[in-house]
């Protein structure tokens, strides 16, 4: 018998590579080889796949069978190449078409009873099956909502490596059998209800600058720092940022739901184009923060933040490596998670929003407060100076005074709806001027661009204060250049063609305002 080809997916963090899967059927003593570098969970596929056939109905032949999983050198892990091996070993004994089995991508687990198991990572594996041309691929039943995001792409979805042999036309007697359901579809589906119902921004009462500064981070895409006392609204402004957020593009929606899948949070419904917001625990590691994993890659907190908001309450109770590793994300955009034999990447465009109570008792400034002076600076030092400075607005969140309680309850504060068409006007005329360029956000901008073509050259009447404050060292040149993106929001915000000096400071203010 020729040897007989199909095709699955590798997966190494959001990149996939189209791996062929041959199978070979010789008459020697009967035996299962995989080879091609499979680590142990696919290792075990053999044991899996001889089961699941003999279950299914369609039991393969008591003959040597050798499955090669091509390129060689391309670490595959997981189970989710069983129903490959299955299909391609079925193909070799003639029980399948070999020209319809080597159209089609499979990706699958199979159970021992010969269901087919939904599969994490689904989603990426799909778009890079499209990516490289295919039009065809047969997943689970289970996954095949999730994978029919794809557009141009035919999803084919079976309940069993039955099902799948008599598609390819294998002359079976068909048996009915109960979908092996997505079991995390529902986790997911609370996971973004958190998302999108995130309350609304007129919650906030009496902190006219706070709520400011949350519309100046969503215009702009910049970075925040909360810093005030127990009580203040610190949390509410955070979990406010995703509603006032502009919906994702299909692009980023795509990428979002890609992560999620990857993380084993599969959407319960269609492609979600609302921001995601992860707040992950004070006791959450590097590797949970930014992604990891022995084997198997898996994204972190920073990561299913992407195009969203990343948000980290009691900032100074993590640990300090585990804070300083975003400082790289923060810059490039995108994680790269190093093992021996491998480089995994993932996006990281979010949005970090850090909050921090003044001291470890939360009272400081008032007759409460029995904190140190050193034990202060020792509590708000946790948070390294490199990585504030990486952050473009600080404020100041003070608890509410009832005189301002009262005003509040006079005069309405900004709705979330009202803030979000700010936000959508402003990105609007920060990307066309932002056309023709890689920028799409004032977060975005280099520096270089900023003082050239951006018109706001060192030394100008508008950026005066700022000068003063780079000449003292009360701002570093990082700082320079984020205060003038700052100065765009403002700017945009106000339906001003230039920043002003007005726009300057302000932003200055938002920069320094901790330090005020």
């Amino acid at each position: 018998m020729p040897v007989a080809r199909t095709r699955s997916v590798a997966l190494l963090g959001l990149t996939g590579s189209i791996v062929e899967v041959e199978a070979d059927l010789s008459p020697q003593l009967p035996a299962f080889i995989i080879i091609g570098l499979p680590d142990a969970a696919l290792g075990e596929a053999r044991d899996r796949v001889r089961s699941a056939a003999i279950n299914a109905g369609c039991p393969l032949p008591s003959r040597r069978l050798t499955v090669n999983l091509s390129p060689a050198a391309l670490p595959k892990h997981g189970s989710g190449f069983d129903l490959a091996i299955a299909i391609a070993c079925l193909a070799a004994s003639g029980e399948l078409s070999t020209g319809s089995v080597d159209r089609v991508v499979h990706l699958g687990e199979l159970g021992l009873d010969g269901r087919l198991r939904p599969i994490d990572g689904i989603l990426p594996a799909v778009l890079a099956a499209a990516r490289a041309g295919h039009d065809t691929v047969m997943v689970p039943t289970g996954n095949a909502t999730e994978a029919a995001l794809v557009p141009g792409i035919r999803v084919v979805g079976v309940a069993s490596l039955l099902e799948a042999a008599i598609w390819h036309g294998g002359r079976y007697d068909e048996r009915e059998v109960e979908t092996v359901p997505s079991t995390t579809g529902t986790a997911a589906a609370a996971a973004g209800a958190e998302v999108d119902t995130p309350g609304d921004l007129a919650d906030v009462s009496g902190n006219d600058d706070a709520v400011e500064g949350m519309l100046v981070a969503a215009a702009g895409g910049h970075h925040v720092y909360l810093l005030g006392p127990p009580g203040a609204g610190k949390t509410m402004l955070a979990s406010r940022l995703p509603g006032i957020l502009p919906d994702l593009d299909a692009d980023a929606a795509l990428e979002v739901a890609s992560i999620r899948s990857l993380a084993g949070l599969r959407p319960a419904s269609g492609l979600s184009f609302r921001p995601p917001y992860e707040a992950p625990h004070h006791t959450a590691t590097a590797a949970a923060m930014v992604g990891g994993g022995s084997r198997l890659i898996r994204p972190g907190a920073a990561a299913r933040a992407s195009h969203g908001v990343l948000f980290l309450d009691e900032a100074p109770e993590f640990p300090s490596a585990v804070l300083d590793v975003l400082r790289q994300p923060l810059e490039s955009g995108t994680i790269a998670i190093h093992r021996a034999n491998a480089v995994a990447s993932f996006p990281a465009k979010f949005q970090l929003v850090l909050a921090a109570n003044p001291c470890p008792c939360g009272n400081d400034g008032t007759a409460e407060c029995t904190c140190p002076p050193v034990a202060r600076r020792r509590y708000l030092g946790r948070i390294s100076g490199p990585l504030l400075d990486r952050v473009d607005v600080q404020l100041r969140v003070p608890r509410i005074t009832l005189a301002a309680l009262r005003a509040a309850g006079e005069k309405p504060g900004l709705s979330s709806a009202d803030a979000r068409a700010k936000v959508i006007e402003a990105r609007a005329v920060a990307g066309e001027r932002l056309r023709g360029t890689p920028w799409r956000t004032n977060a975005e901008m280099p520096g270089p661009w900023l003082r050239g073509a951006g018109g706001l050259h060192p030394g100008g009447r508008a950026v005066a204060a700022l000068d003063r404050s780079l000449e003292r060292g009360g701002i570093t040149m990082r700082g320079y250049d984020r205060v003038l993106k700052v100065a765009w929001t403002l700017a945009d915000l106000d339906g001003s063609a230039v920043p002003r000096a007005e726009h300057v400071t302000r932003a200055l203010f938002f920069k320094k305002g901790i330090d005020a």
